[in-house]
């Protein structure tokens, strides 16, 4: 069977979810993560229009498959996130995508736990997410509150270039709870700058086979039918469609060279 690929909002996030949908359906992809909780400091907020997304996921049969960004800080109120949790059920969402960027360890896991149980009703699983310039900075921190936490929903998220960026093993991964990976490229040495490491994470990534990370490595230790999401923002000024083609295009091609179609 092939492997399910997803487009990630990050590669094309200068579209609405709507759109998001429509031009994964014309690129060839399976699944969709809509970000309908914005981030900080990046551009490009759409209003989230939830029937208009049910309607495009029920025209192209393109599925959504997660729901971001869940950031844990020291101010949030998980129960502020209960409506996007409801959004994310009613549109077939399985899961949803974490990132952990409180200091405060204990107020974290009791934080990360709560919104595991609220997901929980929404019959979704929690996706965490290591970054480097986060709390939660890598995956042996990430490991640690999924098992703090104990829940049977909680699932650790890799993303390619964080695991590379983050000076991350191979045999970090051993018996990690795993939903789908988030796959891209990047050039093979790590920035000194924690800013541009932030930078080329956000903006600046290659297509996936186009840079210098050991991705057939990455794939190697990872379950051969994980869902991969391609998140690859890169600077070349592509169209939305041509990007979100040309980066379905070269994760096939890394898989193929995996054997792991």
């Amino acid at each position: 069977m092939p492997r399910r690929i997803g487009l990630a909002a990050l590669t094309v996030l200068e579209l609405s979810p709507p759109e998001l949908v429509s031009t994964a359906a014309q690129a060839g992809y399976d699944s969709v993560g809509l970000r309908l909780i914005p981030v900080a400091g990046q551009p490009h907020s759409h209003r989230v229009d939830v029937a208009e997304i049910e309607a495009r996921v029920r025209d192209t049969g393109v599925r959504v498959l997660d729901v971001e960004v869940f950031r844990l800080e020291p101010a949030t109120d998980v129960s502020a996130f209960e409506l996007v949790l409801a959004q994310a059920q009613r549109l077939g969402a399985s899961e949803i995508l974490v990132h952990g960027a409180d200091p405060d360890a204990a107020r974290l896991a009791e934080r990360f736990g709560r919104l595991c149980e609220a997901a929980a009703k929404h019959r979704l699983h929690v996706n965490l997410e290591p970054m480097p310039w986060v709390a939660v900075s890598n995956i042996p921190k990430a490991r640690a509150l999924i098992d703090a936490a104990a829940k049977d929903n909680a699932a650790l998220l890799v993303d390619a270039i964080h695991f590379f960026r983050a000076g991350d093993r191979f045999g970090d991964l051993k018996g990690a709870r795993l939903r789908y990976v988030q796959l891209c490229d990047a050039p093979g040495e790590r920035p000194a700058d924690m800013a541009e490491i932030v930078r080329q994470a956000r903006s600046a990534r290659r297509f996936p086979g186009e840079g210098e990370l050991d991705l057939e490595g990455l794939l190697r230790v990872l379950p051969a039918d994980l869902p991969i999401s391609v998140e690859a923002p890169v600077e070349a000024a592509l169209p939305p469609l041509e990007r979100a083609r040309h980066a379905l295009i070269a994760t096939r091609k890394v898989l193929e060279k995996c054997g792991l179609r």
